[in-house]
């Protein structure tokens, strides 16, 4: 890791990855850094040849010819934005089945390359892959332990001297996670989206989704970051927007395939047949969702209403983000009945086990607020590990069996 490099945890599952697997595939949103981390671990256990499809000459060479161009590519090799040649992914499939050894390929790509069909079909087994997503607080602040890991432990954090407050997070949400946005001030980071969300339309779009309307998906993108944390209405984004639903369907699996947009889809176990089934809907990064409103840190002190949805997307892709790298990686969901009761985040692991986590902008929490986790512990017993309410306050605290309070600091601290 290069001196002036922020660590990312993903690195020794990577590196795992690379001595195990026959191909590894980075995925992850435009300039998060996916570039930086292969490139840093060329020389050690990655692979000594790098190539990228940003390159025009590259690009052509191995569009033209998919299968001499991998025939052509002797000891191990990095491919960077593999999305913008995907079918480089089938010859590389049959070398990978005719050379069994690991560590043959490095790719990276911008877009979620397993939603393509022939990609799913043809890669099974074949290829590892893991996920960066723009940078943790964690990473951010320095080397931690994993807060999802934790929740399931059930070993609360308990930060020391945190923020008190929607001011004392203010600039932290603002700020986001993406590299390149984090540290610049609030005019810059907006000039900075503007020319992502620009650059997004005018290339990943338009060739990868081969759209004739490509300003449509940004059009949605911003409305979407106006709505982060609501429940997905299709038909109103559509109203909004002066399409038809399944031109919202389009536009979304298109901004969800490029990793800048996440649904959460309704957690419904049948506890009762007042369960709300709509997927709720999040802008992957804070910074980028303000910057797309016109909104800064001052909006998030001054604005309980916006606030509110602005933190519980912090802290929801927070979490997913440390998924990434959680021991036994859960799936993430949200719960919400017709009674009212209701859980920002559900994570519910393969052997049934689940945490629940409710998100609060404020610094005060009362027993109205643990509704939703209270329904959750008591209906489902042993399964439930634990609930918390993290909340701009400063003490973590009891609130009954397997129910807490915790200050949104903890996630890092």
């Amino acid at each position: 890791m290069g001196p002036n490099l922020i660590s990312r945890s993903i690195t020794p599952l990577l590196l795992e990855a690379l001595a195990e697997s026959r191909a590894v595939g980075v995925l992850g949103p435009r300039q998060v850094g996916k570039t930086t981390l292969v490139r840093d671990l060329l020389g050690t256990a990655s692979s000594p040849r790098y190539l990228t499809l940003d390159d025009p000459a590259t690009r052509e060479a191995a569009r033209l010819d998919p299968t001499g161009f991998v025939a052509g590519l002797e000891g191990p090799t990095t491919i960077d934005e593999i999305q913008r040649v995907p079918d480089l992914l089938l010859a590389i499939k049959v070398r990978l089945d005719r050379e069994t050894r690991p560590g043959q390929f490095l790719i990276t790509g911008s877009a979620d390359i397993l939603t393509l069909p022939s990609i799913r079909d043809a890669l099974p087994g074949r290829v590892e892959y893991v996920r960066l997503w723009p940078f943790t607080q964690t990473e951010l602040r320095g080397p931690g332990d994993n807060f999802v890991d934790r929740l399931f432990s059930r070993d609360l954090p308990q930060p020391v001297d945190p923020p008190v407050g929607r001011r004392g997070y203010a600039d932290r949400v603002a700020a986001g996670g993406y590299p390149g946005a984090h540290r610049r001030t609030s005019r810059a980071r907006r000039r900075f989206f503007d020319d992502y969300v620009s650059s997004m339309v005018s290339r990943d779009v338009t060739e990868i989704a081969r759209l004739r309307d490509a300003e449509a998906v940004g059009s949605l993108l911003r409305l979407v970051a106006a709505r982060s944390a609501g429940l997905l209405n299709r038909e109103s984004l559509g109203r909004a927007l002066g399409v038809d639903r399944k031109t919202v369907d389009l536009h979304l699996r298109i901004l969800e395939n490029l990793l800048l947009v996440r649904e959460l889809p309704a957690w419904h176990p049948n506890l009762s047949k007042r369960e709300v089934k709509a997927p709720k809907v999040y802008v992957m990064d804070t910074g980028m969702m303000l910057a797309l409103v016109g909104a800064d840190q001052r909006k998030l002190v001054s604005d309980a209403s916006f606030a509110g949805p602005a933190f519980e997307t912090f802290v929801a892709m927070e979490l997913q983000r440390l998924v990434a790298w959680s021991e036994d990686p859960p799936r993430l969901f949200h719960y919400r009945d017709r009674d009212g009761r209701e859980v920002d985040v559900v994570m519910e692991r393969a052997d049934g086990s689940l945490v629940g986590v409710e998100v609060k902008s404020g610094a005060t929490v009362t027993a109205a607020d643990l509704r939703g986790l209270a329904h959750l512990r008591d209906t489902l017993g042993r399964r439930f590990v634990g609930g918390v309410v993290l909340y701009t306050g400063e003490a973590t605290l009891p609130f009954g069996d397997r129910l807490y309070a915790a200050p949104i600091a903890g996630l890092w601290d």
